[in-house]
């Protein structure tokens, strides 16, 4: 009987690891890929795709921390990967079921090494900036033709913010980009963790915070591109996205792009397996199908982000490949910043400042 036992619990775990082997779960940014390659990776493997989608890091950081997620893919910012990887959240990928991941490229690689040594146990899936969209017609309105739309001073400038305010100005609502970006403008570190310095971006806030309609992550997009707002301090691809959905429109709304003069920040999100991923063998194919560099380039060329796969450089439109907001010449990344994760003190700091600036208090 026991060895009736163990055998049919034998069975039935080899039939739940077949069952295991056909899902793969992906928890991804919203608006943040093309759908068609979805269903693709389906049609080519036979695996069943669960694709969940979030907007904040915090919110990502959250599942991960707690553990069993049940995702096999994750995708959080650098900064938020090196704090994971540090609390055990993450498995080292199995570089042999990744032969596409000599598609790599090493301007990327080189600088995520700052997060996850080695890079052992991530790939880039995007990367870009932190910088300004706006309503180029809206704003010359508020602010006249030589409004500085390629500089902060459009919205750390209270005298333009109380301006830009009647037609509406959206912030992301990530601390662990708009505090470096408050420092950086009033010529602090960007990627300071002393508290003192830190508390610093408050002032700054407190200044324009009656101006600022919302602070949100993804919401932003479509206000921008229905003339819902005029500025919006957001992610490079997603403005750009917005800049496409009111020319595919035509409703009259001009969107541009811009990374501030002063410097802006560097960020790249990184796709990785958790530690407890139910299939890491399938999130390894699905890691491995979006390193095919033509999967890649059209991956950029629907989101408008650049990416780490420079063989998927000779695939990728023009407007995308030949665009400086997305793919910015030597000088430009030269005055980009990036930023290492708080320690939990600090990140309490910082925590404790964001929610004092989002209330107003």
């Amino acid at each position: 009987m026991i060895h009736r036992l163990t055998s049919l619990t034998a069975a039935a775990a080899l039939l739940a690891g077949a069952a295991a082997a056909q899902e793969v779960r992906v928890y991804n940014w919203s608006d943040y890929i093309d759908e068609d390659l979805l269903t693709q990776f389906e049609e080519e493997t036979g695996i069943d795709l669960i694709y969940d989608v979030f907007d904040s890091n915090e919110l990502l950081e959250t599942k991960m921390l707690a553990g069993n997620s049940g995702y096999d893919v994750v995708v959080p910012t650098g900064t938020f990967l090196q704090r994971q990887i540090q609390a055990g959240a993450f498995q080292k990928l199995d570089k042999e079921q990744l032969p596409n991941i000599d598609n790599l490229w090493s301007v990327v690689t080189d600088r995520t090494e700052a997060y996850d040594p080695g890079n052992e146990y991530s790939i880039n899936y995007m990367w870009g900036t932190t910088g300004i969209g706006v309503n180029v017609d809206r704003v010359q309105e508020a602010l006249g033709e030589d409004a500085p739309m390629n500089s902060w001073d459009l919205v750390f400038d209270p005298a333009n913010m109380e301006k830009l305010a009647e037609c509406g100005v959206h912030f992301l609502d990530a601390p662990a980009e708009m505090i470096p970006a408050a420092l950086n403008y009033i010529g602090e570190d960007p990627n300071s963790h002393d508290p003192e310095v830190i508390e610093q971006a408050g002032d700054v806030y407190a200044e324009i915070r009656p101006h600022i309609q919302k602070f949100h992550s993804s919401e932003y997009i479509n206000a921008l591109a229905n003339g819902e707002i005029c500025v919006a301090v957001g992610w490079s691809g997603d403005i750009l996205q917005a800049r496409d959905r009111a020319a595919e429109a035509e409703n009259g709304v001009t969107v541009e792009y811009s990374i501030p003069k002063e410097g802006a920040q560097m960020w790249f999100d990184q796709m990785a397996i958790p530690a407890d991923a139910p299939n890491p063998e399938a999130a390894h194919e699905f890691l491995n199908f979006i390193l095919d560099a033509e999967n890649m380039a059209q991956a950029s060329n629907y989101v408008y982000y650049a990416n780490g796969n420079e063989a998927s450089q000779e695939y990728l439109n023009e407007d995308v490949i030949g665009d400086p907001a997305i793919y910015p010449d030597q000088e430009t990344l030269d005055n980009l910043y990036t930023t290492t994760p708080y320690d939990p003190r600090v990140q309490r700091t910082v925590t404790r400042l964001w929610t004092s600036i989002k209330s107003g208090v």
